[in-house]
């Protein structure tokens, strides 16, 4: 049986059920590394330059771990998934960065997708991956079909049960890796704060420092992007942008949008960036000038790298969430 690996970075949250579906259709292993730690955080580090983004170095961490425990490294170069808007050039050469800078890599199954290309050139990419495993076409097509089912279901799973991403994860694949926070007992603060950011800063406890669990911890409700139906996603992102222009911004901008402005149950909102990154850096700008223009609520702007000490993390948060519990104490004085 071939053995696929599958990096616990960049994409793994938004596609690990339907790429773990289509390859186990097609009789592979999926073998994936684990979460982000500091061994694998250091082993990308010193494969990639300075300059290169943290989401980018912590990738090659994963990809070098993964190089000896499979047969194949899926890793996918997405272009773009609607017309006239693309993705990060990181994500279109990320096969060759890897080729690169993990020499020791086994051979590499890099489809381009690229949707509006149309249907055709995108079976044909499927095909030419499912050739690897399979001569069949008509096993490599129900492997596609079963594969794109997952998906749809785990995307429903997040926005109709509120999970996020890694517990969606965890309850489809039974991923092993998962740990489900304790619960707390009952806290006198009943607040619920969003976290907007792509899945691969905010749901990697080692390079943010465990986020969520710290808002968890402060007895905080926490709301992600893939709570919110996609449609509404859109909407926002047109209305405070005007068009796409990248490929993944409706989970910044769009669920900034939505929380800002839509969920009354929202009393404050937390955007998490990589530095250097220059699309969040445009769209968080839009949306931090939407936030003073339209809304009341508190918006506050994590930007990490791989010098961010969780010191000056934890005080930012504290400080971000006793000014909302402020302020929602004037405005419910205000009311009585």
């Amino acid at each position: 049986m071939k053995r696929v690996g599958i990096p616990r970075a960049l994409l793994f949250y938004q596609y690990f059920p339907m790429w773990k579906t289509f390859f186990e259709h097609l009789g592979a292993e999926i073998v994936t590394s684990p979460p982000t730690n500091l061994e694998i955080l250091q082993m990308g580090i010193s494969r990639t330059a300075p300059e290169t983004c943290l989401p980018v170095k912590v990738f090659c961490g994963h990809a070098a771990w993964l190089c000896d425990k499979c047969d194949y490294l899926f890793i996918p170069g997405i272009r773009s998934l609607r017309p006239e808007s693309y993705n990060c050039a990181k994500f279109l050469g990320l096969p060759d960065i890897v080729r690169a800078v993990v020499p020791e890599a086994p051979p590499i199954i890099d489809p381009d997708i690229e949707l509006p290309k149309g249907r055709v050139e995108l079976y044909l990419a499927i095909y030419k991956v499912g050739s690897l495993f399979t001569k069949n076409p008509l096993r490599i097509k129900q492997a596609a079909e079963a594969a794109w089912e997952a998906h749809r279901a785990y995307l429903n799973l997040m926005s109709a049960r509120k999970l996020t991403a890694p517990r969606a994860i965890a309850e489809i694949c039974r991923d092993p890796f998962f740990r489900e926070p304790p619960k707390l007992p009952g806290s006198e603060r009943s607040l619920r704060v969003a976290v907007i950011g792509h899945p691969y800063i905010i749901y990697d406890d080692f390079i943010n420092h465990s986020l969520l669990r710290r808002l968890e911890r402060m007895g905080i409700e926490v709301s992600t992007p893939e709570m919110i139906p996609k449609k509404e996603l859109e909407r926002k992102v047109l209305e405070i942008v005007g068009r796409f222009y990248w490929t993944y911004e409706d989970e910044v901008t769009g669920a900034g949008g939505y929380y800002l402005d839509e969920d009354p149950n929202v009393d404050g909102v937390i955007a998490v960036q990589a530095f250097g990154c220059g699309p969040d850096s445009l769209m968080l700008g839009m949306l931090e000038h939407h936030a003073k223009r339209s809304s009341r609520k508190p918006f506050l702007i994590l930007t990490l790298d791989e010098h961010t000490s969780d010191v000056g993390l934890v005080t930012r948060l504290e400080a971000f969430v006793d000014m909302i519990i402020r302020r929602k104490r004037i405005s419910q004085l205000q009311r009585a």
